[in-house]
């Protein structure tokens, strides 16, 4: 059974959407969110996904656009990346590192799914911008305890899919597109997002973050600066037992951060790394056996990929302003990952196996008592 996420606005307005970690009582940090609370507040920002569920197979995609389908191929944003640790891929990687341009689609999926979305983009991308320096960005990170890894349920239609279902509204979260088989913290997670607005050298600017999260030991669970994980113990909500795969604790995370402030490739960069501190506020190790990459862009320029002339009029924030930028990079991680726990929902999958999801009524018991101790 394949399950599409279409590009339709009026379901969105009869959907209900999952629980996030707001609505539990957890703010993260203190500067304003967005409308949505998502890397689609990023004016241009579209997110799609694919969903495929069906008895071992839980797995899928999703796609980040930086701005219009027409402009996709043929327009380029700065962009650059981070490796806490690098157990993992990022195909494309090298040469955003290298140019410090993205153009075309990111995508987000399962381990065993990249060649299939890679022949997917190679077929629907035009052959100008093929020889124009494009080189697809697909990351990855590993579903295979809740789906069947020899498959092969993402095939390439499912790359023109995937950005064919990307809007600009609300994005749905948890158990769908690449995060539809993915666990953290030994809970079931998935996809994220979180935004935040902020003030950099007088003008005003939005900043968001979406996350394929599957990493992390129950154990180190952090919400909020809670020990959280601690109060969940394994009598009560089951733990895989992942003796014949990855150590639990192992997994990996994708980090997508986007902005309207206009940033340079090195700035870029310098979110990236921050994305991290994000990170380890939830409690990550970055182990050795974790795939921990940060992935950057501002839409704040849009180059012409094809172009032989210079670029004129390119602008960028002082790097004196770039702090608060970097705060909010941090708290939108950090709560993207916390939403991505919220959302899910407990997920049986291939050989049987199940993977619980968070007790919402266990982090209100948390904040509630919290706030009786202050």
């Amino acid at each position: 059974m394949l399950l599409l996420h279409p590009p339709n606005m009026e379901v969105f307005a009869i959907m209900t959407l999952p629980i996030r970690i707001r609505d539990l009582g957890v703010e993260p940090g203190f500067l304003p969110t967005g409308r949505l609370n998502a890397i689609t507040d990023v004016p241009g920002v579209k997110v799609g996904h694919v969903t495929i569920r069906d008895g071992d197979i839980c797995t899928g995609a999703t796609s980040i656009l930086h701005c219009e389908s027409q402009d996709l191929w043929l327009k380029a944003r700065f962009g650059s990346s981070y490796v806490l640790n690098g157990y993992g891929q990022v195909v494309g990687r090298d040469w955003l590192q290298e140019s410090g341009l993205m153009n075309g689609p990111l995508l987000l999926t399962s381990y065993f799914g990249v060649s299939a979305l890679l022949q997917g983009l190679n077929s629907i991308c035009p052959d100008t911008a093929a020889h124009g320096y494009t080189h697809h960005l697909v990351a990855e990170t590993w579903d295979g305890w809740l789906s069947d890894p020899m498959s092969g349920a993402i095939q390439p239609i499912h790359a023109a899919e995937v950005i064919a279902n990307a809007t600009s509204g609300p994005v749905t979260e948890g158990c769908v597109g690449g995060g539809t088989g993915m666990s953290t913290y030994d809970l079931k997670a998935g996809i994220g997002t979180s935004s935040r607005k902020v003030g950099v050298a007088g003008e005003q600017y939005t900043l968001g973050v979406l996350v394929q999260s599957n990493f992390g030991n129950r154990r180190n669970l952090m919400v909020d600066g809670m020990h959280l994980g601690r109060q969940i113990p394994h009598d009560i909500v089951p733990m895989p037992e992942r003796t014949q795969v990855l150590p639990n604790e192992d997994g990996s995370i994708i980090i997508v951060v986007a902005t309207d402030a206009p940033l340079l490739p090195q700035q870029c960069e310098a979110l990236s790394r921050r994305a991290t501190l994000g990170l380890a506020r939830t409690g990550a190790m970055a182990n050795n056996g974790s795939g921990d990459f940060a992935i950057s862009f501002s839409t704040g320029n849009m180059l012409d990929v094809l172009s032989q002339t210079p670029h004129h009029d390119l602008k960028a924030v002082p790097a004196r302003e770039m702090n608060s930028l970097f705060h909010a990079t941090v708290e939108a991680t950090e709560e993207a990952i916390l939403n991505a726990l919220c959302a899910a929902e407990t997920t049986t999958g291939f050989m049987r196996r199940t993977v619980h999801a968070l007790p919402h009524d266990l982090i209100r018991k948390a904040v509630s008592a919290q706030k009786n101790r202050s």
